[in-house]
């Protein structure tokens, strides 16, 4: 029903910038909020950052002030400008959408499959 194609994943040097882009499609109503979460290696997924349609965001501590959270609303679109990145951000980066769909009431999560960033020197 929502199908979320992400790119922009790879590897860096610490210090530098990368930036996710997540796009939404199917049979979309709505979609109040999109976000990117994270998972490393042998640790829970978390939140990094989320953003609603009128544009109010969520930011985790860890990336204040280094990671801009945006989207598109014509587009479907959501984006992650990732700067100064660390080692300890490598994880693989997962896009999030709650989204109503038509014909079918309520809102509903879906994840994209992942796209893996390594910050390695």
């Amino acid at each position: 029903q929502v199908q979320l194609v992400e790119s922009g994943g790879g590897l860096v040097q610490p210090g530098e910038s990368l930036r996710l882009s997540c796009a939404a499609s199917g049979s979309i109503f709505s979609i109040p909020v999109m976000g990117w979460y994270r998972q490393a290696p042998g640790k829970q997924r978390e939140l990094v950052a989320s953003i609603t349609t009128a544009g109010t965001t969520t930011n985790a501590d860890s990336v204040k002030g280094r990671f801009t959270i945006s989207r598109d609303n014509a587009k479907k679109t959501v984006y992650l400008q990732m700067n100064s990145l660390k080692p300890e951000d490598t994880a693989v980066y997962y896009c999030n959408a709650q989204a109503q769909v038509y014909f079918v009431s309520g809102v509903r999560q879906y994840w994209g499959q992942g796209t893996q960033v390594t910050v390695s020197s």
